[in-house]
């Protein structure tokens, strides 16, 4: 896949203890964009943070670290973005999604440094 220029960037704001048929959600969700082949998808663990319910979620206090806040973010086409937000919408119960456009400078995946094609 070649990816350049303009793209979107797709952040999903999760708890790590909110489900999906049974999975940690942030799981079915990397799996459902891969099976739907976008170009990729990072889950970050944040330390602390605190949602719609001021609620916090902290690592500071070992009884509140087990539902820390999760980012899942994707960076792809606007079509490919556009295309998944319907079953993201289905699969989120509770959380953030946002779309910015963001500027594609780099992208290579199975790049051989040598110049030839793997």
């Amino acid at each position: 896949m070649r990816l350049s220029g303009q793209g979107t960037l797709l952040r999903i704001f999760i708890g790590e203890s909110d489900t999906w048929h049974g999975h940690p959600l942030y799981q079915a969700i990397v799996g459902r964009l891969r099976e739907e082949g976008l170009a990729g998808a990072t889950v970050i663990r944040a330390i602390e943070g605190f949602g719609a319910k001021s609620h916090l979620h902290t690592s500071r206090l070992l009884r509140l670290s087990e539902d820390l806040p999760l980012l899942v973010e994707v960076v792809d086409t606007a079509e490919n973005i556009q295309r998944v937000l319907p079953m993201l919408d289905e699969m989120i119960a509770d959380g953030l999604v946002t779309m910015e456009k963001v500027e594609v400078v780099m992208y290579r995946a199975g790049h051989d440094p040598s110049g030839t094609s793997s």
